[in-house]
């Protein structure tokens, strides 16, 4: 079983979409296996967002994701990265396709609801991250 980080950013709990959001994700067939609603603290959303340290956009990304709570996930099914990143859809509200989370929900690049991971050893590192040992289910 592959697991994913997911997180509902500041905009999605605000909007009370986080309901939404988890049902998309038990009606695919996805298991949580963790939860937790919290603010980010800045060290924890500038590890988070290291990869993007050198972009112009970097600040403001970190203060937009510690502007309010955030609903921290983690998911657990075969090809979970994957399935995840197609229900969420691109970055860009243009290029997210209709039935998709941002195709469904959001107008605003910055503003787009949902973080999911792209990639096994990003996984792995962004749940490290956000998750202490025993806070998932086994």
């Amino acid at each position: 079983m592959e697991r994913t980080y997911i997180m509902v950013k500041p905009d999605g709990v605000e909007r009370r979409l986080t309901g939404e959001i988890l049902r998309r994700f038990e009606n695919r067939g996805l298991r949580l296996v963790g939860l937790k609603l919290l603010v980010p603290a800045r060290e924890t959303a500038e590890a988070h967002y290291a990869v993007h340290r050198e972009k112009p956009f970097y600040n403001d990304l970190v203060e937009f994701v510690t502007s309010g709570p955030v609903v921290a996930m983690v998911w657990e099914g075969k090809d979970a990265i994957k399935i995840a990143r197609q229900m969420i859809g691109a970055t860009k509200p243009l290029d997210a396709a209709p039935g998709t989370i941002r195709g469904d929900y959001t107008a605003d690049v910055m503003s787009n609801l949902i973080h999911g991971s792209d990639a096994p050893e990003t996984a792995e590192a962004e749940i490290a991250l956000w998750f202490r040992p025993g806070e998932l289910l086994t």
